[in-house]
């Protein structure tokens, strides 16, 4: 046995032995109750970080902790490995993408082992191997067998940096996610996830979702954007052809004295053409291209139109009204239709002053007259509709319903739902990612690659550059194929999907990652599924976590997994900072992990990062805090060496210190277990870990053997350790005498009674004579036995009118409380 800590020595001790051992790895058991405990796998970008560091620390508390309470554990890892990045590396290196991303996965699984975590390695999965991204494919065609699936031309998010496309998701003030470069708008053909055909699922189920911060359920919730409303049909002046608009606002129609198209709408090519608008519109079109989503719907750019020179028929009023093109109505929200009322809806209020158009009010609020040539400002809030002929004198929020049912009584319109999701654009045109499996024939058009066929398998004869377009367009071998219908000549398609299709049903392949009939084994997700606590960053909220959600469910609807929902609770923890910045090299403030764990070794790192603050909080890295940690280490390693001698022999002993010890440790085994298992407060229970052991190195039991609270304490300090700092918590155990894994241990249980707070009798004088007396718990600190003392009913009335000079505490007995005579 040693006499000092040797940190690198024990680490790489048992390291090794849980790898020569398996540890950890698991088996489905239908006997035993099971917990999937997962963390959002790493991008393989070469290095961890302090934020992977604190991420895969919080999730292997959990994991220990359960497996310790008698839980089967899933706790798998592997790497979120297609991507950008790959390919900017292979530009910036002179390196291929694959041999730069598994190089990196290489080196992070070195550092992942020497943080001690306890994962499954034989489930480890790369998203880049043949034998997972084959499985992505065959769900692509899956989703295609049940039209969740389909091509079309349409204006899309292209970020010029990254020279490909962006989803919704993907755009960020603007700006692309990952680079932050400007965001353009490009005409292209692309490949969608019909993912608003769940729009229903995806926001009803949110209620399932009760271990989800309400946060991320509001973000997910207003990413869905649900509105209730009425479909409108305007005719077209002098035309039978009809347009059809969505509004939530039915009852201010008889004020719509506009109407909008978005520039993209296939009816203004029809409008225009042959008149002397044609050209302007023309014009017009051109000029938006340069404009994002996000630029085009933003309340602080101001809005510009053309007009089209058609009219269409108010249907309530009877009255023609112009039809405008504008930038601020999205092809892909509702019909690309608005009807326009400016006297309430501010956009429209200040797309009619700019062109004088005239603004006709129809909800007057209850406290004033508005007049239109006076207003400001739309007005948008409740009030009573007017100049709405049989309807005026209704209050507006009745006005909705009794709008719309006239509107579906006279076949004008009727009761609409809209969502503000759009389908998922997947297609990009870059090489490191799965290949789309679809081949297109002259002859054949559109087809499938046959199962049999898959995978696709990404070429590594290619050269990656920044141009436009996709690099595998420039692979001849790749791109020319045979058509499987008619066997002619045909070509392959060169976009590759979205890297998060590949991080949306990753954590099913984790349940049979061997498995090759299918992507996952139907009986083992079954048995795993859902995850039971996930863990990762609240930056996911809207992408990862709404896809895998969708991903989820349709593979439900498709009968291969019988889960609705893919996570039942989810912890978002915050982020690691420093100097009150989040870390980055540009900032010079970078904590290397690797180095703390040279320096301090793995549990010290964990210790620190797990006590410095609740995990849902940013947490601020501090040198100090982390030498605090190895201190404490330090401690516990020589209070259990300096005593392991007074663990052997007979318990006869149970005195009055002894059955302090008792109640001491029962104590902090209970506040430890509730911390973990309830409040996941790391923090806190890290806490009452260190108040017992600086109780522990006070009492005189530890001094000589045959207390039997003494080996007790002990041993319960271990298993209190372990899932935190599992190192020194396998070296202690064996240092005991056990012969078995702490991690195959038990965690302890604590008797009611004696994690009960004792109680004493708090003598309170004032001046030196006994004043009056109190029940109170034996383990009130100097402050809370002086603030009993001065709350006293019986000693305020003695004190209120003298000058109290000090107050003297004596720990455990009483307070004399001095005042000026």
């Amino acid at each position: 046995m040693a006499d000092k800590y040797n940190f690198l020595e024990i680490e790489k001790k048992w390291q090794k032995k849980w790898e020569e051992t398996n540890i950890y790895k698991v088996f489905e058991n239908p006997d035993q109750k099971k917990k999937y405990i997962l963390e959002m796998f790493p991008y393989p970008s070469g290095e961890l970080h302090m934020g992977h560091m604190r991420n895969y620390s919080i999730g292997d508390v959990i994991a220990r902790f359960n497996k310790m309470n008698g839980y089967n554990i899933l706790h798998p890892i592997g790497y979120d490995a297609f991507g950008l990045p790959a390919e900017n590396a292979a530009i910036k290196n002179n390196v291929h993408p694959k041999k730069w991303t598994y190089n990196n996965i290489n080196n992070m699984r070195v550092q992942l082992k020497r943080l001690g975590i306890s994962y499954d390695w034989d489930r480890e999965i790369v998203t880049s191997d043949p034998e997972y991204y084959k499985w992505g494919q065959w769900l692509f065609l899956k989703f295609m067998e049940h039209d969740l699936v389909y091509r079309k031309e349409a204006p899309v998010n292209w970020c010029p940096a990254c020279q490909t496309v962006l989803a919704n998701e993907q755009v960020e003030g603007g700006r692309c996610w990952r680079c932050e470069s400007v965001v353009e708008s490009k005409q292209l053909e692309q490949w969608y996830f019909k993912i608003t055909s769940y729009a229903e699922d995806l926001l009803d189920d949110l209620k399932m979702l009760e271990g989800w911060p309400d946060r991320v359920k509001i973000m997910q919730q207003n990413w869905i954007g649900k509105s209730e409303g009425a479909e409108v049909d305007f005719k077209l002046a002098k035309s039978k052809e009809k347009i059809t608009v969505f509004t939530t606002r039915p009852d201010t129609l008889f004020g719509a004295t506009f109407f909008l198209l978005a520039p993209e709408h296939p009816l203004v090519d029809e409008l225009a053409a042959g008149t002397e608008y044609e050209k302007n519109i023309a014009d017009f079109r051109e000029k938006i291209k340069t404009e994002t989503e996000t630029d085009r719907i933003s309340s602080e750019i101001e809005k510009n139109g053309c007009f089209t020179g058609a009219y269409v028929i108010n249907p309530l009023t009877g009255d023609e009204i112009p039809i405008w093109v504008s930038d601020y109505v999205l092809m892909g929200y509702g019909t690309g239709a608005v009807m326009a009322v400016p006297a309430h809806d501010q956009r429209d209020f200040e797309f009619a002053r700019k062109y004088n158009i005239p603004i006709k009010v129809v909800i007057q609020p209850y406290d004033r007259i508005l007049n239109p040539d006076e207003m400001k400002e739309a007005y948008i809030e409740e009030g009573m509709m007017t100049n709405s002929e049989q309807f005026n004198g209704i209050p507006s929020i009745d006005g909705i319903r009794a709008v719309t049912k006239y509107l579906e009584k006279e076949g004008m319109g009727k009761l609409a739902v809209n969502y503000r999701l759009r389908d998922w654009l997947i297609s990009r045109q870059r090489y490191w990612g799965n290949p789309i499996p679809i081949i297109y024939c002259d002859n054949c058009g559109i087809v499938s690659v046959p199962e049999k066929d898959l995978p696709v398998i990404l070429p590594e004869d290619v050269v990656i550059t920044q141009k436009g377009g996709s690099p595998l367009a420039e692979s001849e071998n790749f791109v020319n194929t045979v058509c499987p219908k008619c066997s002619g000549s045909a070509r392959r398609e060169t976009d590759t999907m979205d890297t998060f299709t590949c991080s949306s049903w990753y954590f099913l392949r984790y349940t049979s990652p061997k498995e090759d009939k299918l992507p996952f084994n139907l009986n083992a997700a079954n048995y795993w599924m859902p995850v039971d606590q996930y863990i990762g960053g609240i930056e996911h909220a809207v992408l990862h976590l709404l896809y895998a959600r969708f991903f989820t469910k349709v593979m439900h609807d498709m009968g291969i997994v019988n889960a609705k929902e893919p996570f039942s609770n989810l912890l978002t923890q915050g982020m690691v900072i420093k100097d009150g910045q989040k870390m980055s090299k540009s900032k010079g403030n970078v904590v290397d992990p690797n180095q703390i764990i040279a320096d301090y070794g793995a549990d010290t790192a964990r210790l620190f990062i797990l006590f410095a603050s609740p995990p849902e909080r940013d947490l601020e890295w501090s040198d100090q805090g982390v030498e605090g940690s190895f201190r404490f280490l330090n401690r516990v390693y020589r209070i259990i060496a300096d005593n392991i001698n007074n663990l052997e022999g007979k318990e006869n002993i149970a005195d009055e210190e002894d059955e302090k010890l008792r109640h001491l440790t029962h104590k902090t085994i209970k506040k430890v277990t509730l911390d973990i298992a309830e409040r996941f407060n790391f923090n806190t229970a890290i806490s009452a870990i260190m108040e017992f052991v600086n109780a522990l190195s006070k009492h005189s039991p530890l001094d000589k053997g045959g207390h039997r609270g003494v080996k007790e304490a002990i041993k319960n300090l271990i298993l209190l350790l372990a899932p935190f700092a599992p190192h020194i918590a396998e070296e202690l155990w064996e240092m005991t005498g056990e012969k078995e894994s702490v991690y195959l241990q038990k965690w302890p249980k604590y008797d009611e009674d004696l994690a009960a707070a004792q109680e004493i009798t708090l003598v309170i004088q004032v001046n030196g004579k006994v004043r009056d007396r109190l029940l109170v718990s034996a383990d009130l600190s100097k402050e809370e036995m002086e603030e009993f003392a001065l709350n006293s009913e019986r000693i305020k009335k003695l004190i209120e009118e003298k000058e109290v000079l000090k107050v003297v505490v004596v720990p455990g007995k009483l307070v004399n409380i001095v005042c000026k005579v």
